[in-house]
């Protein structure tokens, strides 16, 4: 009888030792086979083949006078360089603004003297050249990057809410009540949908230079901080605060969070 209860035992623990064993060897065998897939990807590199061909990504940006989105599809043309197509849009704040509330009406904040909501699209390209690279799963890799293109200026009116005559009207600075833009009496400023009808475009053209530090190069995901600076010039000056110097030529510099996908 102990002989049985000692084999029964023994032959629970090899049971259970091996059902442990075999849980474990598919994620020893993933991970190998992904140290095994980036390991190859480096080689490749070294000898000049390219790992992944193209990419797709989505930023997010902070400039040093408002803020932007992005999108970039980017194309390998060798190990060491890549061309990128971009679209932005942002929307640059004058430093002069500052919102006022009005604690006695439910009402949208009002900027006095804003005339327009200046909004930058930029379309354009850039090229890349790969600076430093960390060989491993976790390395980073630094690139330059170094272009332009056309960049068109979206002016939407700022209109404010003020009394006329006893009535709750909405003027603009260049509307035939623009003495009570300037003087009000004022309810507040505009909502979402105000101004749009007016929206005026003027063209203009952009630089942007930028490094990237992406980690992780040899994932498929892509996942980077970007640090740069832009300058944009336009046909027209813009206008965007009342008794303040309207501008043609912007200059700023940003800092993006950028995610997406290789192929």
């Amino acid at each position: 009888m102990r002989r049985l209860l000692i084999l029964t035992a023994f032959i629970g623990l090899a049971v259970a030792g091996f059902a442990q064993q075999t849980n474990k060897n598919p994620r020893k065998s993933r991970k190998e086979e992904k140290r095994a897939k980036i390991n190859a990807m480096i080689r490749m590199e070294e000898e000049g083949v390219i790992a992944y061909r193209k990419h797709f990504l989505f930023g997010i940006k902070l400039i040093s006078d408002g803020y932007g989105i992005f999108f970039e599809k980017g194309y390998a043309k060798s190990v060491r360089r890549a061309t990128l197509f971009q679209l932005e849009i942002s929307e640059r704040k004058h430093q002069k603004e500052e919102k006022q509330s009005n604690p006695l009406a439910s009402t949208a904040p009002l900027i006095y003297g804003k005339i327009n909501y200046f909004y930058p699209v930029k379309l354009g390209a850039q090229l890349q050249f790969l600076l430093g690279n960390k060989s491993n799963k976790n390395g980073v890799s630094i690139t330059g990057n170094i272009g332009g293109g056309l960049c068109i200026g979206l002016l939407r009116p700022y209109e404010v809410e003020v009394d006329k005559n006893g009535e709750r009207t909405y003027v603009r600075y260049e509307s035939e009540d623009s003495t009570l833009f300037i003087n009000g009496p004022y309810y507040g400023g505009p909502n979402l949908g105000k101004g749009w009808n007016h929206l005026k475009v003027t063209p203009g053209l952009y630089v942007k230079p930028a490094l990237r530090f992406d980690y992780g190069r040899f994932n498929d995901l892509v996942s980077a901080l970007e640090v740069g600076v832009t300058a944009e010039y336009y046909t027209k000056k813009i206008p965007q605060m009342v008794y303040n110097k309207q501008r043609q030529f912007f200059f700023g510099a940003y800092v993006a969070v950028e995610f997406g996908k290789r192929k």
